[in-house]
């Protein structure tokens, strides 16, 4: 009898897969919570650094006394060794002053610097009658610049970070504060169709690198006097303008106030483009996962903040970044709103599948062929084992090779001409799959399998999303060559845990699944029709709770 009981007690190494199975995501979540802990701390440091520095600086600000040729000297100081920087001398008559134009080469039209400025001052002034004890700076900006945009500024510091960002500055002897005449005019690209957000309908139209224009543009999508758009400027040694764009009477207060704390606690020198913002201000540093959704697309912006999410457009950078993200969002297109649901709902649904696909396909071929073979049909089992003979490597080294070489050629293909680059993508994984075959490295059905895994990839609509799937194949792969279909369970496990955890500006990173919110489950797998979806997402706390 106690044989029969013996012989029923599962073997060591099912109780020490048991074992890893608890200990591991412990083990992990332990080293992420102290990493955290660190990172956190040396924020809060170089913020209380910054402070100091912040406060010291203040305290020696320069401003403008009023005197020409001292401004000047203490502005070429700051700006003067710029060859690209003019410093245009000229008499106004009217004034019987002297003044000085100063301004960067190629950040403004010359055009408005002659016909609006230079000639109203030279020129045009000359007629003027100046009535006695006049405010010099105020009768000029209303009386002889017909400019629109024409600021007072006193801090030497300021000014100068005016003028390396494009704008033209004016200084008048005997007036103490500088004139900021017009606003920035770079060369830009014209407006065009979206890249990364490429759709078969809807609008062809996307954002471009200049923030004025993206601004307008979400102005252009509907009168609306409750689109707030609040600007104002990132980075310590080289500033750019950034935008916050809410809905007021939608969105919820305390994830504006959060956003808008968020990037008044930024403390970095130079924000190239808006990926800087989307690391910089993400909850978890450590998740391979975005926190933010990043788009070209003005209508999915405006989508977005009509659902009580927040934007953030930084200028130089088409990319417009959505706050908070949810895992399922990013698997949502456009172009599911601009079509029947049915149809929406279907390439949604694939969209889904094909992406849990290219996670997860390699890592179960390792664990089928390597640890559980007993789990394949049989016609098909004993197929791949023909096809294996001769093959010199595990099934791990086999996927490696064709994974990382499918990685190099993908790499290429982006990196190459356009004109050339889809080509040889094409070109490249027919040659080296079909010379790794002959070559007896990989078998027939493993090439099958990567290539569908690499297909699925370039079906979801978030480029970033895309990557970030990419990379967690492999680590899922490592499991199963390690523990088979137990280090395939754990691993999705783990991935499950960590997304179940990670946050995104206080939103659950897979809500409305998870914590399940019934209500918003009508525009995540499935499109339903808009009759249907009346409720804003409850998840998002808004304001206004119905669309219709």
């Amino acid at each position: 009898m106690w044989s029969s009981v013996i012989s029923f007690i599962p073997s060591f190494s099912v109780f020490f897969q048991a074992l890893m199975l608890l200990l591991i995501p412990q083990l992990f979540f332990t080293v992420a919570k102290f990493y955290r802990k660190r990172v956190n701390k040396g924020e809060n440091k170089n913020q209380h650094q910054s402070n100091e520095n912040n406060s010291n600086d203040n305290q020696d600000e320069l401003k403008i006394a009023g005197h020409l040729g001292d401004d000047l000297e203490l502005l070429k100081e700051k700006v003067g060794h710029n060859s690209d920087v003019h410093f245009r001398d000229f008499h106004i008559k009217m004034l019987n002053r002297k003044a000085t134009l100063i301004f960067v080469e190629g950040m403004q039209q010359s055009d408005f610097i002659n016909k609006h400025i230079l000639n109203p001052l030279m020129i045009e002034g000359s007629s003027h009658y100046i009535p006695s004890q006049v405010n010099i700076a105020t009768y000029v900006k209303e009386h002889l610049l017909p400019v629109i945009h024409v600021n007072e500024m006193e801090s030497v510091q300021n000014l100068s970070q005016m003028i390396l960002f494009g704008y033209t500055v004016l200084l008048i002897e005997g007036m103490n504060t500088a004139l900021m005449v017009g606003i920035p005019d770079a060369p830009s690209r014209s407006v065009a169709e979206p890249v990364s957000d490429a759709l078969i309908r809807g609008p062809r139209i996307g954002f471009t690198e200049v923030l004025s224009e993206n601004t307008a543009l979400l102005r252009r999508h509907g009168l609306n006097d409750n689109l707030v758009i609040n600007a104002d400027y990132v980075g310590s040694k080289s500033q750019k303008t950034m935008v916050i764009a809410y809905m007021k009477d939608i969105a919820n207060d305390e994830l504006v106030n959060e956003v808008k704390e968020r990037i008044a606690k930024l403390d970095y020198d130079y924000f190239a483009e808006s990926g800087y913002l989307e690391q910089l201000l993400e909850d978890n540093i450590f998740s391979p996962f975005q926190q933010f959704q990043n788009t070209e697309r003005p209508d999915k912006v405006i989508a977005a903040l009509l659902e009580g999410r927040v934007a953030i457009l930084l200028d130089g950078t088409p990319f417009a970044l959505i706050a908070p993200a949810s895992f399922m969002m990013l698997f949502q297109s456009p172009e599911d709103y601009y079509q029947r649901w049915i149809s929406g709902s279907f390439t949604r649904i694939l969209r889904i599948g094909v992406a849990f696909l290219s996670l997860f396909a390699p890592a179960l071929y390792i664990s089928f062929i390597s640890f559980n073979p007993g789990l394949i049909p049989t016609q098909l089992a004993m197929s791949i084992i023909e096809s294996r003979q001769g093959v010199p490597f595990s099934s791990i080294l086999e996927v490696l090779i064709l994974e990382i070489s499918i990685e190099i050629l993908r790499e290429s293909g982006i990196r190459l001409p356009k004109p050339i680059g889809p080509a040889m993508g094409i070109v490249g994984g027919l040659v080296v799959g079909e010379a790794a075959v002959r070559a007896g490295l990989v078998t027939p059905f493993l090439v099958i399998v990567v290539a569908l895994t690499a297909i699925s990839s370039f079906t979801i609509p978030e480029y970033s999303l895309g990557i970030s799937i990419r990379l967690l194949r492999f680590v899922a792969m490592f499991f199963a060559a390690v523990l088979g279909l137990y280090g395939t369970i754990i691993f999705f496990l783990l991935l499950s845990t960590h997304m179940i955890h990670l946050r995104s500006f206080g939103l659950p990173y897979l809500s409305p699944i998870s914590p399940l919110q019934a209500a918003d489950n009508k525009d995540v797998f499935l499109r339903s029709p808009f009759t249907f979806m009346r409720d804003r997402p409850k998840s998002l706390k808004t304001k206004n709770k119905k669309r219709i």
